[in-house]
């Protein structure tokens, strides 16, 4: 049997869920195209309304930067499976609700079930959690969603960079993520002392 999937190209699941800040995601899926990551994304329905709101992209726009798109209320999609394989799932952003439904293993989505499985598959799974100031509940969930092996990273600006835009901001934070899967980004800048 012969796979689909080229040996030395890498697949990734982006999700991105209702929080603010969905330009992450955008990025992120921009970056997978330019180093020829197979990306498979399933956007929350609150993704779509969050892109309506902070962006002038269209979603045909955003979807075509992926390799698949899988709609979210399909939970049959090849990424709900730990058969289908994938170095494994970035969130970004992960709004709370997401990051809960993880946590507890009750998912009611692709999106969710997705990152289940990538956690249960033992593959990494990167949230980029979108919130704060963060009550003890918030806390707890990262916590327990840390011991089974997530990583929680939510956007913080390294301003040892220097930025001069916003873009600068973003490609930092999502270069440190995509390090993560072993993926360079040319943008990212490294500490020097």
């Amino acid at each position: 049997m012969v796979s689909h999937m080229n040996e030395k190209q890498k697949r990734l699941i982006v999700g991105i869920s209702g929080a603010s800040g969905i330009i992450y995601g955008i990025r992120l899926l921009e970056f997978l195209k330019e180093l020829n990551v197979e990306s498979h994304l399933v956007m929350s329905k609150a993704a779509s309304v969050t892109a309506g709101l902070e962006t002038n992209s269209a979603i045909s726009k955003i979807n075509k930067l992926a390799t698949v798109v899988h709609k979210v209320e399909n939970i049959g999609a090849s990424i709900a499976s730990g058969s289908f394989k994938t170095e494994g799932m970035l969130i970004v952003p992960c709004s709370v609700k997401t990051m809960s439904e993880i946590n507890t293993g009750v998912t009611s989505s692709l999106l969710t079930r997705a990152a289940d499985v990538t956690l249960k598959e033992r593959r990494r799974l990167v949230l980029m959690v979108r919130e704060t100031p963060l009550h003890l509940g918030h806390l707890r969930t990262m916590t327990s969603l840390s011991e089974m092996g997530a990583i929680i990273a939510p956007p913080v600006p390294a301003l040892y960079t220097k930025p001069e835009t916003i873009d600068d901001i973003i490609d930092q934070t999502l270069a440190r993520l995509l390090d993560l899967f072993d993926l360079e980004v040319a943008t990212l800048k490294r500490w020097k002392s």
